[in-house]
């Protein structure tokens, strides 16, 4: 079959035009394929992972949940889903899902299928939320985990099991005991996200979550062999890593940064000397990537400079994806220009199923509704349509 013209394809709408033809005159470096370590992307077009707290009190996923991706999935070169929590002391979120046995597989192997079956990759996003939990989720009732006893600050609070807004608590500093169980819980959840047909893994150390706070100097001052040196800081990291790559080879591994963040009380002055370690040690794990919330949408911590995409890309050699605050424009720039091989796009993809296709054709957005963007019923979740001619 012959692809459509340019002319021929700008006349068809979202719902029926593959994504193999989408014109490529506005966004060529983006619409091109990518082979991310060992997964072959047919675009470099990724959906980011987004808590929508959807799962309810199951914490379960089922077909609600995959026509939501498989939506998304029509163009999309590949998606990151929400963050899934690999035990119960990770959660620390109203309706966010779960990933750690045979259930929760089941629950997440019919949104993958959904995806798999519009021709676009999925990974696994595991997500332990470290002292931006609360008391009221814990399985015991006390303050959550973290490297240190050290409170969020800066912050307007959470929403607690209730759903009330609530102030964060001093956190429980880890013990060796329960570093090594977080560490063996995130290898169940490789297993589980194996059982559901995930393509990979990506591990969130980032946006002040516990592996983040156990890598910066201002949520972790411990004096074991997790605390003081970057290299001490970063050990959590690099053992969930070996962890997790006895599940899936390297080359179906991530990990998602956040050097600049201010997000959940995080930045720290020698951010700069972390993360070039950090992205050093990453460079010798043969991953299948590294995702980089290089912009500063997300809000910049100010207390030391800026980590650019280029000293990202100067740092880490493996293959790079860029995130926070891009558009078609500016994410074709990127890649272009080398410093990344593909870009993570979050809230344009809420009210845009269809994103990769508005971009290829050149049309506005769609607008979401922010008051939605984390309640807990179906507005504002599959009621964005795609668009028609």
């Amino acid at each position: 079959m012959a692809l459509l013209s340019p002319a021929e394809a700008m006349k068809m709408p979202a719902a029926e035009l593959p994504a193999a033809e989408l014109p490529t005159h506005l966004i060529p470096h983006l619409l091109k394929p990518v082979v991310l370590g060992g997964v072959e992307l047919r675009n470099r077009c990724i959906m980011a992972a987004m808590t929508r707290g959807r799962s309810g009190e199951s914490r379960l996923m089922d077909d609600t949940h995959a026509q939501y991706y498989a939506a998304r999935a029509t163009y999309a070169g590949m998606i990151v889903c929400e963050g899934a929590h690999p035990s119960l002391d990770s959660v620390g979120w109203v309706g966010s899902p779960l990933l750690f046995n045979e259930q929760h597989a089941a629950g997440w192997k019919k949104v993958v299928d959904a995806v798999h079956a519009k021709g676009c990759k999925m990974v696994a996003q595991i997500w332990n939320q470290g002292r931006a939990g609360h008391s009221s989720f814990m399985p015991d009732g006390g303050p959550p985990y973290a490297p240190s006893a050290i409170k969020i600050a800066g912050e307007s609070g959470l929403r607690d099991a209730n759903d009330a807004k609530v102030e964060y608590e001093v956190p429980r500093e880890m013990t060796l005991a329960q570093i090594k169980a977080s560490i063996a819980a995130h290898k169940q959840a490789a297993v589980a996200a194996k059982l559901a047909g995930f393509d990979g893994i990506e591990l969130h150390c980032a946006n002040g979550y516990l592996n983040n706070e156990f890598m910066e100097s201002s949520s972790n001052t411990r004096t074991d062999a997790y605390g003081g040196s970057v290299e001490n800081r970063f050990r959590i990291v690099a053992e969930t890593l070996d962890a997790i790559c006895q599940v899936y080879p390297s080359n179906k591994v991530a990990v998602k940064l956040s050097p600049n963040g201010a997000y959940n009380g995080m930045g720290s002055p020698d951010n700069g000397k972390l993360y070039d370690y950090v992205l050093a040690e990453l460079s010798k794990r043969d991953l299948m990537y590294v995702c980089v919330m290089d912009g500063l949408a997300f809000g910049f911590h100010q207390k030391c400079a800026v980590y650019t995409i280029e000293m990202v890309r100067k740092a880490y050699s493996g293959k790079l994806v860029a995130n926070c605050g891009y558009d078609d424009k500016t994410a074709e720039a990127v890649i272009a220009s080398g410093n990344a091989d593909a870009v993570e796009f979050a809230r344009p993809f809420i009210a845009n199923p269809d994103l990769p296709y508005r971009y290829a054709m050149g049309l506005p957005l769609a607008e979401s509704d922010a008051k939605t963007w984390y309640t807990h019923g179906p507005e504002g979740y599959n009621d964005y349509p795609a668009l028609e001619q």
